[in-house]
């Protein structure tokens, strides 16, 4: 597959509705993870193509946000189905880029795709209210205006899902956006404006800017024009983003990193537990934010839960994602094979034993082999840390009081796994865990109709649900005098 036969394949970024280069000719190199091959090539942008997206879309502003809902929501539809439509062509873009799998590219594009219709449909009710007055010939009243300008600054590990999850509540809203995708998966967001303009998305509306993070996003931050941030990414970067909003009060929605605890208790389904572990888990590579991060089973099922789930992580196939029945793919460069590698080397000095895996695949370039790791204890690097890798540390527990306690030892709190078939106990440890989310007895968390979001040092603000769509908005009180 060649990425000039795709369409939908574009190598330059998206301003005000226009392909253009970078202004001083600069392009950055984008390489399969895969193969190691140069897939092509897209404008090392900076401050001047960023602000001229950023004028673009203050002046696209006026008009967008005066339609109507219902109006601003007709290409929301025409683009979720023209993403459907093109959903072939969008996964090989984003399995050429990233590495995952094929099939899982496509259900990573269907479930960014449905943001669009929730929140174009969310956008006809937003209501304001009457409030009773406390006094005779006085109403107040509230209704909801678009924030106004927004930057939007998406991560590699799902370079389309994130753009429609942050993109669609904003443009639904009567905002307008500036997107900045990873350097290292910078075609999906391109696709996506191809397919936004072939909706009809007016110029300005929506632009895409490619090349250097600091540059972009220190014009993004720093343009007071600009009046939301929506990133997702490492916590370290997501606190310098919020310094820098500080300077302008700009508003701020963080998506941040995770440790993820997934609990078996002795009361669960064991085979249900190990399938849901290895989905958490060995998806994507285990390169996600709400990854389970460490695998805490009570001891009395121990023995039960690592036979089940090590039958299935013998069973996984590494590969390139373009080859039918491959499930994992490459990790996405070479540091990241470096820090997996160096959490198991520190787990297996302090005691840790290996049961699979355990070292780069025999294939070569940025592949590691899945792994499982036993008797894991806090005082490891892989407890503490977010391991963004196909490895499964499990630790013990003897009590549900010590697995809580043992969960929320971490700074932050995205997202939170447990297996049980106890009810009473599902909602004493679900109201327990110090995280933005919990799934009892599931593990794919993300849908359109739900706020995903974390709590501590995971970031602040919701996406999707209800709740999606309040971060591009500014509550307005009119007092109006009506006489007595």
């Amino acid at each position: 597959m060649r990425p000039e036969d795709l369409r939908l394949w574009k190598n330059l970024c998206y301003i005000d509705g226009q392909w253009t280069p970078a202004l001083e000719g600069g392009v950055l190199e984008v390489s399969n993870p895969a193969t190691g091959e140069t897939l092509g090539t897209v404008p090392r942008c900076g401050v001047k193509e960023t602000s001229l997206a950023i004028s673009s879309a203050a002046r696209a502003m006026t008009a967008w946000q005066a339609l109507s809902p219902l109006e601003r929501g007709e290409p929301l539809h025409a683009l979720h189905r023209l993403i459907k439509e093109n959903i072939d062509e969008l996964a090989a873009i984003l399995t050429l880029e990233q590495g995952k799998p094929l099939a899982e590219a496509r259900g990573e594009i269907l479930q960014g795709a449905s943001y669009f219709p929730w929140f174009a449909e969310e956008a006809r009710r937003l209501y304001g209210r009457v409030i009773p007055s406390p006094a005779p010939g006085k109403r107040p009243l509230t209704m909801s205006r678009p924030v106004g300008v927004t930057g939007i600054i998406t991560p590699w590990n799902f370079p389309f899902a994130m753009i429609p999850r942050k993109a669609a509540p904003a443009l639904a809203a009567g905002c307008t956006v500036v997107v900045k995708p990873a350097s290292a998966t910078p075609y999906s967001a391109l696709a996506l404006a191809a397919l936004a303009e072939e909706a009809g998305i007016p110029a300005g509306v929506f632009n895409v800017v490619t090349g250097s993070a600091s540059a972009i996003g220190g014009e993004l931050t720093g343009d007071p024009r600009v009046r939301k941030i929506s990133f997702t990414g490492s916590t370290e970067v997501g606190k310098k983003l919020m310094a820098q909003c500080a300077a302008t009060v700009k508003r701020v929605s963080l998506e941040l990193g995770g440790n993820a605890p997934f609990i078996v208790f002795d009361d669960a389904d064991m085979d249900k537990a190990a399938e849901g572990a290895l989905i958490s888990k060995f998806r994507n590579s285990g390169q996600t934010c709400i990854c389970a991060n460490r695998l805490l089973v009570q001891e009395s099922a121990l023995n039960a839960f690592v036979e089940r789930f090590q039958a299935r992580v013998a069973v996984l196939k590494s590969g390139s994602g373009l080859i039918p029945g491959v499930t994992q793919g490459p990790l996405i460069d070479r540091a990241a094979v470096e820090h997996v590698q160096a959490l198991v080397d520190d787990a297996l000095v302090h005691g840790a034993r290996l049961l699979a895996g355990g070292k780069p695949h025999a294939l070569g370039g940025l592949f590691y082999e899945p792994t499982l790791l036993a008797g894991v204890t806090p005082s490891m690097r892989v407890y503490r840390e977010e391991i963004f890798g196909p490895v499964a540390p499990i630790v013990t527990f003897a009590t549900e009081k010590q697995a809580v306690e043992m969960a929320n030892d971490t700074d932050v709190g995205l997202a939170s796994y447990l297996f049980t078939h106890d009810l009473g106990r599902a909602w004493r440890v679900s109201e327990a865990l110090e995280y933005g989310m919990v799934g009892v007895n599931e593990v794919i968390l993300a849908m359109a109709e739900a706020p995903f979001g974390g709590v501590k040092e995971s970031g602040m603000g919701r996406e999707g649900g209800q709740e999606g769509i309040q971060d591009y908005l500014d509550t307005k009180y009119v007092l109006m005098g009506i006489g007595v």
